[in-house]
């Protein structure tokens, strides 16, 4: 461990943010490192458990406490090497993903985790600086062709693994740049587009071949793909995005999420207003801006929002307020259920809890307030909770901007599924098992969100590196690949 008594020592210390006056005029990353001396400290605070609760809370099982105790050695480039061991994109995980590694932290027993996300990404970055991060070319070529749809977090792990496998390899991306929804989805105030860019350029000398604007099911078939590759990864994540059922829906000024946010993606790589916003640009400057969805999403739409310059943002969520602190005995060391607020909320949004919304009243065309209820969680006889609406609670919210940020229903089922003609399961995921990843279809694999649902970008990276483990034991008989 780095320092036996680290933890009685030292306080947790965490990466602060930017003013909030400059970060609200930026779509530059806000967050400040911590100064090498104080990050020595943070790793000593780990206290090496017998069981080590934080593998079991990090989807890609980082190997957590040996890299704290070589940060607190200042062994960087050995840390890196253990880091990048399990997890092929750690500058993607240490700004985005929510670290349940910390949640399921020993010390936060006592509300003070160690700051293993912020270690994380302080070990990668300073590889990227010190020139440590390399191509790492296959020792020898198999001669096997595969194929991966879909060039987000899943897609990008099978394809370097497989290529460092030895594979020839070719991504397909139906955009026009590679990252899926790193790439049009993420806000660039939270991770900028360069991390993605660079590894892609790492990827190619490793040699992957990158593919954009074709779709598979449309643009190429997938028997085509089947006839030309010995084995297809499908990855293509869940894009099917949960609608607002309700009368109104059609009015102007009701959109998707991922439509306004990949807008604003486009805009900040150097797209004019055409190619950004070819069906008709959606911004929320000067407009009173509701949020529906209360979760990552829709916390991004908040701070896009405040970017371009809202007059107000209002953000529904349909569940009651979480408690302000969960009760350690009934979830540590799982993900808890309590009250989180994000840095897009804390820059200016009113937040309601437990509300439904109605119908979407509008004025000329144009949506200009939702007609809402608000909402009790109740139990029946059974012990099953249900909605029910409280009488006499009906109320309008004035709204020229609506975002819906609900989720997503699973992968998009025309196009690609379509002509694959693989097996979904109830969820309408693509049916897999993570054991092997085998499609219904013969050679055809499928992981990520697409095979498992919306979930995190670190969930994604653990299933894109074993799916490509699976593919290179169906082609190879065994692989030395780690799962």
């Amino acid at each position: 461990m780095g320092k036996p008594t680290g933890f009685l020592e030292f306080e947790r210390q965490d990466r602060g943010y930017e003013k909030l006056d400059q970060r609200r005029r930026s779509w530059r990353e806000f967050v400040k490192p911590l100064a090498d001396p104080d990050l020595g400290k943070q790793a000593g605070r780990c206290m090496d458990c017998g069981i080590p609760f934080c593998h079991q809370g990090c989807p890609v099982n980082n190997l957590i406490p040996d890299w704290n105790h070589l940060v607190y050695r200042s062994q960087w480039e050995t840390a890196l090497k253990t880091l990048h061991s399990t997890n092929n994109f750690p500058e993607f995980t240490g700004r985005i993903c929510p670290a349940p590694c910390e949640a399921a932290c020993t010390l936060n027993i006592d509300d003070q985790p160690v700051t293993i996300k912020t270690i994380e990404c302080a070990i990668v970055d300073r590889g990227w600086e010190e020139g440590w991060i390399n191509p790492v070319m296959a020792v020898q070529h198999t001669g096997r062709r595969v194929a991966v749809v879909g060039s987000g977090p899943a897609g990008l792990a099978c394809a370097q693994q497989l290529a460092r496998a030895g594979h020839d390899v070719t991504l397909y991306e139906k955009s026009d740049r590679i990252g899926g929804l790193l790439r049009y989805g993420i806000p660039d105030f939270k991770m900028e587009k360069s991390l993605i860019d660079r590894r892609i350029a790492q990827m190619e000398v490793e040699g992957v071949r990158f593919v954009t604007g074709v779709e598979i099911g449309r643009d190429l078939k997938m028997s085509a793909l089947l006839a030309e590759f010995d084995a297809v990864a499908l990855t293509g994540g869940a894009e099917w995005p949960r609608d607002l059922e309700v009368d109104g829906r059609a009015l102007d000024g009701i959109h998707y999420a991922m439509d306004f946010l990949t807008q604003q993606n486009k805009r900040v790589a150097g797209d004019d207003e055409a190619t950004a916003a070819p069906a008709g640009t959606i911004t929320a400057a000067g407009r009173h801006v509701v949020v529906i969805g209360g979760g990552d999403t829709g916390s991004d739409c908040i701070g896009t929002s405040v970017r371009q310059g809202a007059a107000s943002i209002t953000q529904l969520e349909i569940m009651p307020r979480p408690p302000e602190k969960e009760d350690k005995g009934l979830t540590w060391p799982n993900w808890p259920l309590k009250l989180r607020t994000s840095s897009s909320q804390e820059e200016g949004c009113e937040r309601d809890w437990a509300v439904l919304t109605k119908r979407a009243l509008g004025d000329k065309g144009r949506v200009r307030a939702l007609e809402c209820v608000r909402v009790a969680w109740e139990k029946d006889a059974s012990g099953c909770v249900n909605m029910v609406e409280v009488v006499g609670s009906t109320f309008e919210l004035e709204t020229d901007l609506v975002l819906l940020a609900m989720g997503f229903r699973g992968p998009r089922q025309d196009g690609l599924l379509a002509d694959a003609g693989v097996a979904v399961d109830q969820r309408q995921n693509v049916r897999a098992d993570t054991t092997d990843y085998r499609t219904s279809v013969d050679r055809v694999f499928a992981a990520g969100d697409m095979r498992r649902g919306q979930s995190l970008v670190v969930w994604a990276i653990r299933e894109g590196r074993q799916c490509a483990r699976a593919i290179d034991v169906f082609l190879m008989g065994s692989s030395q690949l780690p799962r």
